[in-house]
């Protein structure tokens, strides 16, 4: 009895292949994630990317705070329903709108930006030392076959932060219709979590066409790990371990998934 690999597949092939890439749990993921999290070497790693976002954070403060604060002043004041609602606030005696609305709008475009730089980090620099950490323990028999890994989790990277930061500030002015504020920004954390984490999860272990394929099969499953991370990541103390603690559970997530995906290619003759 000879075992074989081949790509191509047939019908029921697929769906035996995709009956084991459903059954890879996202609850399992997480569990995984949580007991890598808590080795020396990923408590390390949460290091780096909350740093790089605090020093951005504080660059971005320092840097645009004023200029960002004076520009959001200028225009508050062309909007007529904001001086609408100035007006009859100010003579019903209560507070200024533009005095708090203002920094509140200026605290809403440079915090998340200093989030997506933590995530890019995360992504590009520390997902390496994941992987590298997850694979020697848990899946030491996942053969690494991707090709230009760093080119594409750099390219990955790069149009996921800068489609975050443009749906972010187009999406903004949405907040003013509740509940849309907190929709809105658990829609795009998802968005970010899931489409930069699970291209660098898998790009350094599977082939091109292997990577298209669980991308393809496993779609709901990122999708569902970023809403939770997305969810988690309104937590402020969160923001401390969600950089590496998401990528963990992507790691376990998807290298499990190519696994799977390996093991329903090898056919029995």
């Amino acid at each position: 009895m000879t075992a074989l690999r081949t790509d191509s597949a047939t019908p029921g092939n697929d769906r035996f292949s995709a009956a084991g890439a459903g059954a890879v749990s996202v609850g399992q993921a997480f569990k995984r994630a949580l007991v890598s999290q808590c080795h020396p070497t990923m408590l390390f790693a949460v290091l780096l990317p909350f740093l790089i976002a605090l020093v951005g954070c504080l660059l971005l403060l320092y840097l645009f705070w004023t200029p960002l604060n004076e520009w959001l002043a200028a225009e508050a004041a062309r909007w007529d329903f904001v001086n609408r609602a100035e007006d009859w606030m100010l003579a019903m005696g209560l507070f200024s709108l533009k005095v708090y609305m203002v920094p509140v709008i200026a605290v809403a475009i440079l915090l998340p930006v200093s989030g997506i730089l933590g995530l890019a980090i995360a992504a590009v620099f520390v997902m390496p030392l994941v992987l590298r950490h997850v694979s020697h323990r848990e899946y030491a028999g996942v053969t690494r076959q991707g090709k230009h890994a760093t080119a594409v989790s750099v390219w990955n990277a790069i149009w996921v932060s800068l489609a975050f930061a443009a749906g972010w500030l187009l999406t903004l002015p949405l907040w003013l219709v509740p509940p849309m504020a907190i929709v809105l920004s658990i829609f795009w954390w998802a968005f970010a979590f899931s489409r930069m984490m699970r291209v660098d999860a898998i790009v350094e272990h599977a082939s091109p066409a292997e990577r298209k394929l669980i991308l393809e099969r496993n779609n709901g499953g990122f999708w569902t790990i970023g809403l939770i991370c997305s969810l988690l990541n309104l937590l402020p103390p969160a923001w401390v371990i969600l950089p590496v603690f998401s990528a963990l559970v992507y790691a376990h997530y998807g290298l499990e998934a190519l696994k799977r995906l390996r093991e329903d290619r090898v056919i029995d003759v």
